[in-house]
Parts: structure tokens; sequence; C-alpha cells
């Protein structure tokens, strides 16, 4: 299921107009479209086009596959290589409890929240240690520095502008998230197979407040499925779904 070049464009492009408006909006002092601008490139990034990047599946040569998730997550001020470690990790051993991406699935609702604001600073220690002496380690370090140098440079320019620093804080909230919606919403650990470990979701209303990205089950079982393909791969296992049993979520008006 590959994209055709316009999907592959919008898929690679999309986050960096959305970064672009949040600063043409938050200039001319239109704030209400300038936050929304950073849910959606939030949005866009660790859960879309970064998530692709992590897999590789959008085809690309590896180099550039690389640059642009280093400066994607950068964007959101994260690692973008430290994110990926910890989710291939993730898919090869959910629900080990070695699993530091899948943590969330076991944890209250309580302790999730709490896990989303310490959770980037977890999984990226977490990739310095795995990945020590091994490929990307470098990447990483360099990642995290950079990160630092946009911290400060936002700190810096708020006695200029506040533009940076509230920049700074809407991504970096904007991440606390991740943990309840990646991991603590979406899966059940307690499952006995790969197919009941991962929920299913239908229907309009999971489709809408999710823009259609709720295939977490499908993704697990075909990782390589860029995501603007998943509604086509839910469709292709809704007769398997059904024969194995696995009965899904979905609210009904």
């Amino acid at each position: 299921m590959t994209l055709s070049r316009f999907q592959l464009w919008v898929t690679l492009f999309l986050p960096f107009g959305f970064f672009v408006l949040y600063f043409l909006f938050a200039a001319n002092d239109y704030w209400i479209p300038a936050v929304l601008c950073t849910m959606a490139l939030s949005f866009t990034t660790y859960g879309s086009t970064s998530h692709d990047l992590v897999h590789e599946n959008l085809k690309l040569n590896k180099t550039l596959n690389a640059a642009f998730l280093s400066v994607l997550e950068l964007l959101c001020f994260r690692s973008g290589h430290a994110y990926k470690l910890s989710h291939l990790y993730h898919h090869k051993r959910f629900p080990h409890e070695d699993d530091v991406e899948g943590a969330a699935s076991r944890m209250s609702l309580g302790r999730t929240l709490v896990e989303g604001v310490i959770f980037q600073f977890k999984i990226y220690f977490w990739a310095l240690v795995q990945s020590k002496g091994k490929k990307f380690h470098t990447l990483i370090l360099v990642e995290g520095v950079s990160v630092l140098a946009l911290v400060a440079f936002c700190i810096y320019s708020a006695q200029y502008t506040s533009i940076f620093l509230v920049y700074m804080f809407l991504m970096i909230a904007g991440s606390w998230i991740i943990p309840l919606v990646t991991s603590y919403l979406v899966h059940t650990p307690q499952g006995a197979n790969e197919l009941k470990q991962t929920r299913l979701f239908r229907g309009t209303f999971f489709s809408a407040i999710a823009f259609n990205h709720l295939f977490h089950l499908e993704h697990h079982l075909y990782p390589m499925v860029p995501h603007k393909n998943w509604p086509r791969l839910a469709g292709r296992l809704d007769a398997y779904f059904r024969k194995e049993g696995i009965e899904p979520l979905e609210v009904k008006f």
C-alpha cells in the first residue's frame, strides 16, 4: 500500500505548513488559529508523518528519511531518533514490562497523565542507554543538544517577543497526551494474543475525533502501511477480524 506522489508530498510538508502558519497568525495577534496550528503540528508529526518516518514506510532513501524525522521532531522539541528506537522496541516487545513506550497501558489514568509530563525525558534517556556504541547514538545526542538550544533561544527571545516562548510551551505541553492517546487508550496488555492486546475501533465517532487515525490494531499487524492508507487496510481486514471474533469498539447514535 504505497502512497501516490501527491499523498507523499502532503505527508511530508503539511507539518511545515502548520509550523509557518503558527508564526504568521501569532505575529498578527490571531492567537486562536495560532494555537490550533500548534495542535495540528503535534498531530501531523508524532502520530502521522514522524510515525511513518519511524517505520521508514514512505520509501525515502535512509538519509532523507532520517533528516525529515530529526527536523520534524525538533520542531516539536523532541528527539526523532529516540522516538524511533522506543517505538520500534514497542512493536517488538509489547506487552512485556521492558517496553518503555507501552508502559502507560498498564498504568491508571492518573499515573498515565503524569507519565505524559515525563515521557519525552524517559524515552530520550532510555534511547541513549540502548543505543550506546550502536547506530543512532551520536544522532540522538545531537538531537538532544539541539532541543536544549531551541529551548534556550525561545527563552532568550522572550525579551523581544513572546511568540517563540509561547510556541515552545504549547508544543511541549502538546506532547503530554502522547502516552494517554498512543498507549493507555488503545492497548489491552492483558489480552491473550496479539489480536486482543490492542483495541479495534470502528464507526463515525472514532473516525471523527481521531481524524481517521484510530487503526492501532491494524498498524500493529502491518506497520509498513503509511498512515494515509490505514482506512484502506482496515477495510481489507474487517472480514478477518470478524472471523477471529474480534469485536470493535463503536459508538452508535
